[in-house]
């Protein structure tokens, strides 16, 4: 087990590397003089100049490339914002908090009442809870969530007044977002959920469960639902990455200070520090995703720990 994680963190590694090549290279290669964009139409070729030079514009892309890839992955330098002249990972921390607030909060609900909702519908195949919990999904996922969003605004802070509509002042503030962030989340875990569980409720071993007496509850707790979690925890991990990556969306709606937000600024502004540093996050907390659903597959696939639990693979 203990090769099998030294052998997803060593990936994991690479993919934030490669990130880090790939943000680096569209930035650099993104048209228009950056220098230029800075300063505005007023600044002369000389004063151009030496800001290109301050931020070593001037130097190759061999040069940049290795520079930035030294500073970000050996010396975990993300370097200043070229708009704040403030250090990027301090923005980063200070904004870190409200984004996973959101992100996390929305998971949560995302995993607990999506897979809740789609055993229901799964255990009530054709019923007419099925048809309503499967009507439901199709709308939010077919909803995009900016546009979800403003109608969350619309009737619940504007019209009915419950929530405030932007800002961070208080903790209300975030449930209007978390609510954005989780109706497609659930829509998705549901359908996943439900579709697991119709493929386990027709296998032998639930048939020979049921055929010795025992209660249904107990049937989907011990049989079905560990049979069924596989599939479910793969939406899952997806899920945590998609809910964090469209956090830019989200946190712009609400006018929410966080990582998505800083990203789209520094997007807007020729920012690329920042840029680079927001794209490294979401890379990494993806990969951070990914890394727990193949953990969670480790600990209940018993074949992935027969892999590695003697050092070789088993074929």
């Amino acid at each position: 087990m203990f090769r099998y994680v030294i052998k997803r963190l060593l990936m994991m590694l690479l993919i934030l590397w490669c990130a880090g090549l790939v943000i680096f290279t569209l930035t650099y290669f993104t048209p228009g003089d950056v220098a230029s964009l800075l300063l505005g139409k007023e600044a002369t070729v000389d004063v151009i100049a030496q800001k290109r030079a301050y931020l070593g514009l001037d130097q190759s892309y061999l040069v940049q490339l290795g520079h930035y890839m030294v500073n970000t992955f050996i010396k975990f330098d993300f370097g200043e914002s070229w708009v704040f002249s403030s250090p990027v990972i301090t923005e980063l921390i200070i904004r870190l908090p409200r984004t996973l607030i959101i992100g996390l909060t929305a998971m949560v609900l995302n995993v607990v009442i999506g897979t809740l909702l789609g055993i229901f519908a799964g255990t009530h195949e054709g019923k007419w809870q099925d048809s309503l919990v499967m009507i439901i999904a199709m709308v939010f996922v077919s909803a995009p969530d900016f546009f979800v969003a403003l109608l969350l605004i619309l009737l619940f802070a504007l019209k009915l007044q419950w929530v405030p509509a932007f800002g961070i002042d208080s903790w209300t503030c975030y449930i209007l977002p978390i609510i954005a962030c989780s109706l497609g989340g659930i829509a998705i875990n549901a359908r996943q959920a439900r579709s697991s569980m119709l493929e386990v409720i027709r296998a032998d071993f639930v048939t020979t469960a049921r055929s010795k007496g025992q209660r249904e509850k107990v049937i989907v707790r011990k049989h079905m639902l560990p049979n069924a979690m596989m599939p479910i925890i793969t939406g899952v991990g997806g899920g945590l990455a998609t809910v964090i990556a469209g956090s830019p969306v989200i946190e712009s709606v609400f006018s929410i200070p966080g990582i998505g937000a800083y990203l789209l600024a520094g997007v807007n502004q020729h920012d690329y520090p920042v840029v680079r540093a927001c794209v490294i996050f979401f890379a990494l907390f993806a990969s951070l995703a990914v890394l727990i659903m193949d953990l969670c597959y480790a600990f209940l696939d018993p074949r992935i720990k027969a892999q590695y639990s003697k050092g070789k693979k088993v074929k």
